[in-house]
């Protein structure tokens, strides 16, 4: 991954993290997906909002495929796409647990 990448994806990740704490352990609003796909809370909606924001504005020629985003043809019309689940471990986040991460990646084919 070029350092640029790296440093992109490392900065987003600590904005990350400061805008999930808001909603740790102060009981955010749950939604169940629907069949096997689990919950998602408000704080992993306002987390992916910012990540694809951040993310897609510094490299707009990147692809964009997210957990809590519908998915679209156009990331298989780039070389490069961000990958990114905004609260992995939605059930240990929502539990108050201490086992969840911010999943970000970059896929080039």
């Amino acid at each position: 991954m070029p350092a640029r990448d790296l440093a992109l994806l490392t900065e987003a990740a600590r904005e990350a993290g400061r805008i999930a704490l808001r909603y740790w352990r102060k009981d955010p609003q749950v939604w169940d997906k629907g069949g096997e796909h689990g919950p998602v809370t408000e704080a992993d909606l306002a987390v992916n909002d910012m990540l694809k924001a951040k993310l897609l504005d510094a490299r707009p020629e990147y692809g964009w495929l997210s957990e809590e985003t519908p998915d679209n043809a156009d990331r298989l019309a780039v070389d490069t796409v961000f990958i990114v689940d905004p609260i992995d471990g939605t059930r240990a986040f929502v539990a108050g647990e201490e086992t969840w991460a911010h999943s970000l990646a970059v896929q080039r084919s």
